[in-house]
């Protein structure tokens, strides 16, 4: 099968930084997250699968076609790109935000039902009909999310690349928003890729994990117990590990005594 994404020693470099050679493939419908310390790439990693950034050597491929080659049109058909602080269009309406998902379309006939629909996904039914400058934080990244809901709404096998989706969100909706994102991809086949810094919502929430530190990909693991070693190096924190009652492995971190002494 055709990978969905591709990245075959996809190198990039800003300032003195080189950032790669990232090797990794997406196949439909994984969720996958990344992970590291601040500053570690992972923008930089998805900023090259969206093509905000274009490699200076090596290739990023999208359904088996250079992503450069994509038309922009097209391409909005089948992947949705939420970048962390989506300072745009501050001053419309909730509902015209949510539109410019559907601007890739010509003919949008049930522009005004998915409009809704997407909203009621991301918690937001609430927020139509106000400003999106009036909102506070939170609201606005739930305006956001409806967003890339309704970009990907009525197609299937997509990509979806999110930074940092939950930031701006209390634990409540953190989780009710991860089971929207979870649900909506699996309804449809898309493949999610999420940078997080939550390492419980990784595990909870994703199939897979890429672990990035100064500008490398240092592993590429299965999001269960197993990756627990891994993360607890990434950080350079120890990791306590709990299992809840529905066999769901969470993580309690605490300083090292390294990072104590510094």
């Amino acid at each position: 099968m055709t990978p969905l994404l591709e990245l075959s020693f996809a190198t990039t470099q800003l300032g003195q930084q080189y950032f790669g050679p990232f090797n990794l493939q997406v196949a439909p419908g994984e969720r996958i997250a990344i992970l590291g310390p601040s500053g570690a790439g992972k923008s930089t990693l998805l900023k090259l699968m969206a093509r905000e950034l274009h490699p200076q050597a090596g290739q990023v491929a999208f359904s088996g076609r250079p992503l450069a080659q994509w038309p922009l049109a097209e391409l909005a058909r089948r992947r949705a790109v939420l970048p962390q602080g989506s300072n745009v269009a501050f001053g419309l309406q909730c509902e015209l935000v949510i539109g410019l998902g559907r601007v890739a379309r010509l003919v949008d006939p049930q522009l005004g039902q998915i409009v809704q629909d997407a909203a009621t996904l991301a918690h937001a039914a609430h927020l139509l009909g106000r400003r999106l400058d009036t909102l506070s934080g939170g609201e606005q990244a739930r305006v956001q999310l409806a967003r890339i809901f309704a970009q990907m709404w009525d197609v299937h096998d997509g990509l979806i690349l999110v930074d940092e989706p939950l930031a701006a969100l209390d634990p409540g909706l953190q989780f009710d928003l991860l089971d929207s994102l979870q649900q909506f991809c699996a309804a449809r086949g898309h493949a999610v890729v999420a940078i997080l810094h939550d390492i419980n919502h990784a595990l909870l929430g994703f199939e897979r994990l890429l672990l990035v530190r100064s500008g490398q990909l240092v592993a590429d693991i299965a999001s269960d117990a197993g990756a627990v070693p891994a993360l607890a190096a990434l950080y350079g924190i120890a990791l306590t590990t709990a299992t809840s009652s529905d066999g769901d492995v969470c993580v309690i971190p605490a300083r090292s005594a390294v990072r104590r002494a510094a």
